[in-house]
């Protein structure tokens, strides 16, 4: 297969080819599919107790590799993941993400947001952080560089990390595996942490591996397709 081609600020040209991929599916099938899928992730719930029990390093190689696979702004795919395995460099992000919460949850943080969160029971603690055998550390790039270091805008940043994070989260899931996403604010801790550059910015970390054998989730619902669709 011949290399991509791009044009002279890093932008891929464009060489199209017949749509090999598409199968379509009779109606029935495609119903079929569409209630498991639905079914099988409104089974997903967010977890914050984590065994120690470890994961198969390709099964996260997997699904990052279908996250990968997630529509972005010009084909620019502007995300970078960092799987944390490490004990060390988890105990760092772990202290780094503490320092950051402990100011939220008693200066930063307006009441309103407080009350909302108090249902679910979370506090500045994230033992979750060293438990959990991977942290993947999701980061948006803001714009590329060309090996002469000529920047190349990146279009639709957020919205295309947002999309592929939520095909990770699915995947994960799909795969037998539970996740949380932590947003500790700032995040710009990750960066020193990890080594990344700064034109990247720390959009989410992922917890995942299985769930504690006592894992406890919050008793709470979800809206209904009618409040949540509307077809016109």
């Amino acid at each position: 297969m011949a290399p991509e081609q791009r044009d002279e600020v890093g932008r891929a040209v464009a060489r199209f080819r017949p749509l090999t991929e598409y199968r379509e599916q009779p109606t029935d099938e495609m119903r079929r599919r569409a209630t498991e899928i639905a079914d099988e992730l409104r089974l997903r719930r967010t977890v914050r107790d984590f065994s120690d029990r470890p994961v198969p390093r390709e099964i996260i190689e997997r699904c990052i590799w279908a996250a990968g696979s997630a529509p972005s702004g010009a084909n620019m795919q502007p995300w970078h993941f960092v799987v944390v395995s490490d004990p060390v460099v988890k105990t760092r992000i772990r202290e780094g993400a503490e320092s950051e919460e402990r100011e939220f949850y008693r200066d930063r943080a307006p009441r309103e947001w407080l009350d909302a969160l108090a249902p679910l029971g979370t506090d500045e603690n994230k033992p979750f952080l060293e438990t959990a055998p991977y942290l993947i550390a999701i980061f948006a790039e803001r714009y590329g560089r060309l090996p002469d270091g000529r920047k190349v805008k990146h279009y639709y940043v957020v919205e295309s990390v947002v999309i592929a994070t939520g095909m990770l989260i699915a995947a994960l899931h799909h795969a037998g595996l539970a996740t949380l996403t932590h947003t500790p604010s700032p995040m710009e801790f990750l960066n020193d942490v990890l080594g990344r550059p700064a034109n990247e910015k720390p959009f989410l970390l992922l917890v995942t591996g299985y769930p504690a054998a006592a894992a406890r989730v919050p008793e709470i619902t979800k809206k209904p397709l009618d409040e949540i669709a509307s077809f016109v």
